[in-house]
């Protein structure tokens, strides 16, 4: 499975991004899919994770902010940023677990650069 990101960039706090991550393949060949980011000194932290059932799962810190959500027809994933602070800053990887797998047996995508200035 490949995964194909896109979106990221620089933004003012306050503002919004959109990402879209495409995999390869079948969807159903993919169990979870979802988002990390790894800030500057910082261990990489699952952001936002989506199951096939659509259970979501998102970390403290952008819980309300951010919006994770899936086509299964086009095995994409997006992840919607509002309200974005300057601790969003990071470079986020899309991700996904093959069928049967939990979040540590991962694909991964190219890492976006996300910039939030004050």
């Amino acid at each position: 499975v490949q995964l194909q990101a896109s979106g990221g960039g620089l933004v003012q706090a306050g503002g919004s991004l959109r990402f879209s991550c495409q995999a390869s393949g079948s969807s159903n060949s993919i169990n979870l899919m979802g988002w990390y980011r790894q800030a500057p000194g910082k261990q990489r932290e699952l952001v936002a994770s989506l199951g096939r059932g659509g259970t979501t799962n998102y970390a403290d810190s952008v819980k309300g902010r951010f919006t994770i959500s899936r086509d299964y027809s086009k095995n994409t994933v997006y992840l919607q940023m509002n309200s974005l602070k300057p601790e969003d800053t990071a470079v986020y990887y899309c991700a996904a677990t093959p069928r049967g797998y939990s979040w540590g047996t991962n694909y991964w995508g190219q890492g976006t650069e996300v910039t939030v200035s004050s």
